[in-house]
């Protein structure tokens, strides 16, 4: 089991944040230890890991939370979280795209200027 500090520092997040996910039912597998502090499983970890993909990838933490309702729901439901990987994958590598797209206007400009400065 890990604190709560623990955990903010292998997830490089701050405890105030892993108490706003635990708020807001995001972390349904934490459990309390006698002083009523937060205790993490290695599970837990592990969904807070996805969390912050989910989350760093442009997931709503409201989108995020039917998924991991759908996880504490069971096996039943893996199909359809499957599904919400798949269309949160094809929004990623849309996303990505529209990145290169930028990217490359951004290469295009630099080089007008390294150009210009070379004369």
């Amino acid at each position: 089991m890990y604190t709560i500090h623990e955990v903010a520092e292998k997830c490089d997040l701050s405890v105030h944040t892993i108490r706003f996910y635990d708020k807001e039912g995001l972390l349904p597998f934490v459990t309390r230890n006698k002083s009523g502090n937060r205790e993490f499983s290695e599970q837990s970890l592990e969904l807070i890991r996805l969390i912050c993909c989910l989350k760093n990838t442009g997931m709503p933490i409201k989108e995020i939370k039917q998924y991991v309702d759908l996880i504490v729901e069971g096996d039943s439901t893996s199909g359809v979280r499957r599904q919400v990987m798949v269309d949160h994958r094809k929004e990623v590598v849309r996303q990505m795209n529209e990145l290169k797209k930028n990217l490359n206007l951004i290469d295009l400009k630099i080089s007008h200027y390294d150009s210009k400065h070379k004369h």
